[in-house]
């Protein structure tokens, strides 16, 4: 591991009624303890788990759209607005990494096609634009991810199918056997909450604490559907 800590510094922050700071979740958090080497974010909308992670991603110095320390270009508002008021703890430091925000990944994409003269040596040896969506996102984790780095994944189940979720969490695995990786994924997918070896974080009822994989909405809510289906749907239905 190499990030141990995040702390919101509340004294520097003018109003914490203004968004983002509004979140229940960000304007109760005063440190957070990073304790595997996967920390997973969970929670419903807008319950500041994506908010917090762009925050960290800022602080990183990486793109907020997407991207590592050396991407650079433009796209409208990916800006952080709570970067400058976290701090984090390190140990040791780590400045190699990358951030990954589905939404925004369409950009990242033709910003590598016009600035690579590598043969996209490090998506796969093709432009992530020929890929299909789900291959560009593994080309990424299989190419681009290696060595001593922290990674900020934001949703990235958005592109793969359950099938290629699996063969995710295997990458992922491989990466942090060593020791020399560090990720922090922001998700809603329940095969990647199933991975074994790290903390999950929820960011619903208020506050962030973490809780077991079997306590997740995600969980239950699946659980329940998935043993009731057709009641449910009925309820939902016909109401």
């Amino acid at each position: 591991m190499f990030l141990k800590r995040i702390t919101l510094q509340h004294d520097k922050i003018p109003s914490m009624n203004n968004y983002p700071f509004s979140i229940p979740a960000i304007q109760n958090l005063k440190q957070l303890d990073l304790k595997k080497n996967v920390t997973f974010f969970v929670g419903e909308n807008g319950s500041g788990k994506s908010t917090l992670l762009e925050a960290i991603a800022d602080k990183c110095e990486f793109h907020t759209a997407g991207g590592g320390r050396n991407n650079l270009y433009e796209v409208h508002a990916s800006e952080s607005a709570l970067g400058e008021f976290i701090r984090l703890s390190w140990l040791p430091k780590v400045t190699n990494g990358f951030f990954l925000r589905a939404e925004s990944f369409y950009h990242f994409a033709s910003h590598i096609d016009s600035v690579d003269t590598q043969g996209f040596k490090d998506y796969g040896g093709r432009s992530l634009h020929k890929q299909s969506h789900g291959e560009s996102f593994l080309s990424l984790f299989l190419n681009r991810f290696k060595g001593r780095a922290i990674y900020l994944l934001d949703e990235p189940e958005a592109a793969l199918s359950p099938q290629r979720q699996l063969a995710f969490l295997k990458i992922l695995h491989d990466l942090v056997s060593n020791n020399e990786c560090q990720f922090i994924i922001a998700t809603h997918s329940l095969i990647l909450l199933g991975y074994p070896y790290a903390s999950i974080l929820s960011f619903d009822d208020g506050k962030i604490r973490e809780v077991d994989y079997e306590m997740t909405d995600h969980y239950q809510i699946t659980k329940y559907y998935l043993q009731n289906r057709e009641k449910l749907l009925k309820e939902l239905l016909e109401e």
